[in-house]
């Protein structure tokens, strides 16, 4: 099943696509209380996709775990850009529901950041309550997956060792464009992922290449705090980072920048000035 969230008066919904239709599922609040059930109610207006604002597809209330230097393709430029070696664990930091974007929606560059970098991400979105996961059974806890765009503002994840004001800049976190529920999204080891800046690649990876695996991280994560419906992991991104490159390379207004993964879909957002946001 593939599914969006949607707003409705003003309420975040979930619903089922459906060819180019989506048929309402209620609120986001209700259907992450027991996603599973939520993904099988029956009824509910159907109406065209098209004719619908997209907002995130999951609760306000989630968390976003995001995974550093998770990719061996990454560990090199993360070493010479920040001098920072392959972690012997997963390296947790978080993101803001309220950073949160969809396919389409404008990402401003703050006014001190010479420009946003990309970074294409899987991301597991967990459909269960869970607490002390084992890697083996980990998996069973995702309710599906998605593609996520952790678009950074390199200058100020830089000046400290914490990442998190540079991971939090306004809209800068674009996710999408559907979640596909883990029973039609299958294995998600050897997955590709890809970006493209004015339809030009940037990075190509193979979740195959990660550091520590989707299992991992829910271990890893869940030995120290409970898991909810809804919450978000981005499993890292690969090689091909813009701030590795020599010259640099960022995003800035009027650049177009895509993220792609492989049985999910493309989540394309443009670049603009501040001061553009209507």
């Amino acid at each position: 099943m593939r599914l969006v969230g949607f707003l409705k008066d003003g309420v975040r919904h979930m619903g089922a696509v459906e060819g180019d239709q989506v048929r309402d599922l209620g609120t986001a609040k209700e259907f992450w209380v027991e996603p599973k059930a939520g993904a099988t109610a029956v009824g509910g207006d159907v109406v065209p996709l098209s004719s619908v604002t997209q907002a995130p597809a999951v609760p306000e209330t989630s968390r976003i775990f995001c995974v550093g230097i998770n990719y061996h393709s990454h560990a090199g430029e993360a070493k010479s850009v920040a001098g920072l070696d392959v972690p012997k664990y997963p390296m947790i930091f978080a993101r803001w529901q309220q950073s949160l974007v969809v396919d389409g929606d404008a990402v401003p560059v703050p006014p001190k950041e010479e420009g946003l970098d990309w970074e294409v991400e899987l991301a597991a979105v967990i459909g269960a309550r869970v607490w002390e996961a084992e890697e083996a059974t980990a998996l069973d806890h995702v309710f599906g997956y998605t593609a996520f765009n952790d678009l950074s503002a390199r200058t100020k994840q830089l000046l400290t060792p914490q990442f998190t004001l540079g991971k939090n800049s306004d809209r800068s976190g674009p996710i999408g464009p559907v979640l596909v529920t883990s029973d039609e999204f299958g294995d998600p080891s050897g997955v590709r992922v890809e970006t493209r800046v004015n339809g030009e690649v940037m990075q190509s990876g193979n979740t195959k290449d990660l550091i520590h695996s989707v299992g991992q991280i829910i271990e890893f994560i869940t030995d120290t705090l409970t898991l909810l419906p809804g919450d978000v992991i981005a499993t890292g991104t690969p090689g091909g980072v813009g701030v590795g490159r020599d010259p640099q390379v960022f995003l800035h207004p009027g650049d177009v920048v895509e993220v792609e993964v492989e049985r999910i879909g493309v989540v394309r957002n443009p670049i603009v000035d501040r001061g553009d946001l209507v």
